[in-house]
């Protein structure tokens, strides 16, 4: 079967964002991801062996001079430094670890240095994805042209209500061709849509390799696996501080927009003082009801006398269309709102159950020399979307004094 991805950056932004600040605050950090596919499917015969495949022919991406230039033009606050290390990056089959049981149920694993390892979870996740429709036959239902104009009068919507967004949908795409496809139409849209002087537009998309395709703005901060990591590392009742700390070290107001949900409100909450509150541009929500989320950020604010609409809010947890058009109409006046969108606009074919899989970290250690992990994992304002070993979920409750 042919290559799925590539292209070096064919990925999302966010990864390269925290590989950056990976090096800079923890170089010689080491970790473990596994798999999870929240469905529970089982997977055909033999498919576990295809994903491995893939998985080493990631060995053939390197990064072109194109790349590393639309890069340095965009990514302005990446260093100098990073893009030369891009420049060396190769990829590791032995990084992954892939397997499939009796009922067909998929396992793969991730174990390595961290800043290594941190670049292998969306292509995987993206191979995982396409490669199931291929197998499974279910590729042939795509019309790609109707696709377009789906996709289109989706876009439509949203810049009728104002709304501006990015493309989040690299991971569980059905192809990256639909991703292409679906950003091609989000982009055209806009265009026709600027010349009405209205509000709304798409902002850009979290695919790096596409955003240079289309020379648009790539996406993206971190990801909860930056917070769950230090949270392994150092402790979870301090994990967003030293999350906050680091990451403003590196990139000193840059992608000051923080993703704050991954031990709940709570535990964040307690560690957001007016120092990061006043540095960071905004809070992305991913979990739990938008609006009890948006008046949580509300108060918080106000506590401090930041007015919230000096503050960016970015919506990203599961939306569709209709439900960022309700936001915006409902919160748009209020703060600087936008969405980051992913599955609803890259795996929306009709007659196509889009994928629900993941990839956590499960433990981290600073350094190669210790001689253990420590356990971690990610919580969620979601009941029940709590990841990681139950038993490491239960400490990490009682040590966080949160209650379901």
């Amino acid at each position: 079967m042919e290559q799925i991805i590539k292209h070096f950056t064919d990925t999302d932004l966010y990864k390269f964002s925290m590989c950056c600040a990976i090096i800079d605050n923890f170089p010689r950090a080491q970790v473990k991801y596994e798999f999870v596919d929240r469905n529970g499917l089982c997977y055909p015969k033999g498919f576990g062996k295809l994903v491995e495949e893939q998985i080493a022919l990631l060995e053939n991406l390197v990064i072109t001079e194109e790349e590393i230039q639309f890069m340095r033009r965009k990514c302005y606050f990446l260093p100098g430094w990073f893009l030369t290390y891009l420049r060396g990056f190769r990829y590791k089959r032995e990084w992954a670890k892939v397997s499939q049981d009796a009922e067909g149920h998929l396992h793969i694993e991730f174990e390595g240095l961290w800043a290594d390892t941190v670049l292998l979870e969306v292509q995987v996740l993206a191979i995982v994805s396409e490669l199931y429709y291929k197998v499974t036959g279910l590729d042939r239902k795509f019309d790609y042209e109707a696709y377009y104009h789906k996709s289109y009068a989706k876009a439509q919507k949203m810049l009728e209500h104002g709304c501006l967004w990015a493309d989040f949908g690299p991971r569980r795409r059905v192809s990256f061709h639909a991703e292409d496809v679906a950003l091609k139409a989000m982009l055209d849209a806009t265009r026709e849509h600027q010349e009405t002087g209205k509000p709304g537009r798409c902002t850009g998309t979290s695919n790096v390799y596409l955003a240079m395709k289309y020379d648009v703005t790539p996406i993206g901060t971190m990801a909860h696996e930056y917070v769950s990591a230090i949270a392994a590392m150092y402790g979870p009742q301090m994990a967003n501080h030293i999350a906050m700390s680091t990451w403003r070290h590196t990139y000193r107001g840059s992608l000051g927009t923080y993703l704050y949900d991954t031990y709940k409100w709570e535990a964040f909450d307690r560690n957001f003082s007016e120092d990061f509150a006043r540095g960071f541009a905004g809070l992305r929500v991913d979990s739990g009801d938008n609006y009890e989320q948006f008046e949580k950020m509300k108060t918080k604010y106000a506590s401090f006398g930041i007015p919230i609409s000096e503050k960016q809010v970015v919506f990203s947890n599961a939306l569709n269309i209709d439900g960022a058009c309700e936001l915006q109409d409902r919160l748009g006046h209020q703060a600087k709102i936008s969405f980051g969108i992913g599955t609803c606009w890259t795996n929306d074919f009709d007659g196509v159950e889009p994928m629900n899989i993941v990839i956590k970290l499960l433990a981290a250690k600073i350094t190669e020399s210790w001689p253990f992990y420590n356990d971690t994992c990610k919580l969620s304002e979601d009941r029940g979307k709590a990841t990681g070993r139950p038993e490491v979920v239960k400490r990490f409750k009682e040590i966080l004094h949160i209650e379901d």
